[in-house]
């Protein structure tokens, strides 16, 4: 049979995506494209807002229409928060945010007797973490490593901890154990990545700490460039700093969790530190890691937020010099404690504001791109693009090549200017 996959969402959902498509080949199933017939689709929901769920829906309606006599199959969180909807729309294998591979095998069985399946599981019983194999992104030049789903934060705008449960760690041989299958494969650069990798083992109460667990994984393969999703400012301690300071391939680039440059829109979103442990984080990693790339999100137009309020959010990013900011406009999510909070803003309010704070991201990003000219950067190459051939350096700078068939080498290049997005580069001799 032949099966389609379409994903919504993060980097997680991404990485559950590419281990059911190999799952889907070793049971000698054929991958086709979302665009050619096939015998089944796949969609791998995302509901981290309204949007999301708008978007989710129209994926459904739309494979229902074109291919009416495909089985298609939904798993995610969408399907896990609202499976009514799926039902709704016509699925007819509905899963949520468990156990990939038995979703998987309901699904060859649907497309083989063509029976409606549903299986959603209870988050609030206790659960292992799911062990799937890492996933690759760019051709085998960069996998992701999964090592924890799950969330315990609650913050007051988040459904997430309700779509994906608490926090569920995988072992730290086990990780060990896929970085180095991933190095057998001859991928080049590891994302260590989940929904919050910040609270990598609190439910494991012999295991080590996050600075350990990545200390040990670039010592287990230190060929391979080591980079980190998303981490809380909580993470990052002189004891953090000082475990993996030292390590040649981990990539110099965090993306640190900000929301609100406000300490009081962070109480409201419930969030677990205020500006001046933000602040003291990225003094931190600018001092154990010289030339470091911090990058963050926001989100703008929070219920109740003033103008005074968000003043402060655009004073703090400059603060901050953020090498690359992710701006968002407030989503009013149902389900939320925010989504009946007071003081609810238009959306012209929300779209003005977000403008106006990726206008200052924009004039961080540069500076931080501009300032890098003249460095020598060891840059992965990923793809082509017009007459170059364009990839990524350690601080996740894109870098343009005026080369071509680059594909994952990884190579010494000069940055000599700014470059559309990112910089051009030419050989560094």
């Amino acid at each position: 049979m032949k099966f389609a996959f379409y994903t919504l969402g993060c980097k997680v959902n991404q990485y559950e995506t590419q281990a059911m498509e190999q799952y889907i080949r070793e049971q000698g199933h054929e991958l086709g494209s979302w665009d050619e017939p096939c015998d089944c689709y796949v969609i791998n929901t995302c509901t981290v807002t309204a949007v999301s769920d708008k978007k989710c829906r129209a994926s459904i309606r739309r494979i229902r229409r074109e291919r009416p006599d495909a089985t298609v199959g939904v798993c995610g969180c969408y399907t896990q928060v609202k499976p009514e909807d799926a039902r709704e729309l016509g699925v007819d294998v509905i899963a949520g945010t468990t156990d990939r591979l038995a979703f998987l095998r309901q699904v060859i069985a649907s497309c083989e007797d063509h029976k409606r399946r549903e299986s959603i599981a209870d988050l609030t019983a206790p659960r292992e973490m799911e062990l799937l194999p890492a996933g690759g992104l760019a051709a085998r030049t960069r996998a992701m490593l999964k090592i924890e789903d799950g969330c315990d934060n609650f913050c007051s705008y988040c459904i997430i901890p309700f779509a994906r449960g608490r926090v569920r760690s995988l072992s730290a041989e086990d990780v060990l154990a896929q970085a180095r299958r991933c190095r057998g494969e001859g991928y080049r650069e590891l994302v260590v990545t989940g929904i919050e990798i910040s609270s990598w083992g609190k439910d494991r109460a012999d295991e080590r700490s996050l600075g350990a667990l990545i200390a040990a994984l670039c010592d287990e393969v230190p060929d391979l460039r080591i980079r980190l999703g998303s981490l809380e400012p909580r993470t990052v301690t002189e004891e953090f700093c000082r475990a993996l300071r030292d390590k040649a391939n981990l990539c110099p680039q965090f993306h640190l969790s900000l929301q609100s440059g406000s300490d009081a829109v962070l109480r409201r979103m419930n969030r677990k530190y205020d500006t001046a442990r933000f602040l003291e984080s990225v003094r931190l990693l600018r001092e154990s890691f010289p030339g470091c790339a911090v990058t963050t999100d926001v989100i703008v137009g929070f219920p109740g937020e003033t103008e005074e309020e968000f003043g402060e959010t655009l004073d703090f990013l400059r603060r901050c010099a953020f090498a690359v900011c992710h701006i968002f406009p407030y989503s009013r999510r149902s389900g939320t404690v925010a989504a009946k909070m007071p003081g609810q803003l238009p959306n012209a309010v929300k779209q003005a504001r977000a403008a106006e704070a990726i206008a200052v991201a924009g004039v961080c990003e540069d500076r931080y791109l501009t300032d890098l000219i003249g460095t020598v950067q060891e840059v992965l190459f990923e793809q082509e693009e017009d007459a170059y051939f364009t990839g990524h350096a350690p601080n996740y700078a894109k870098v343009f090549l005026a080369e071509l068939g680059l594909h994952n080498q990884v190579i010494r290049c000069r940055i000599v200017s700014r470059f559309r997005d990112g910089v051009l580069a030419e050989r560094a001799e």
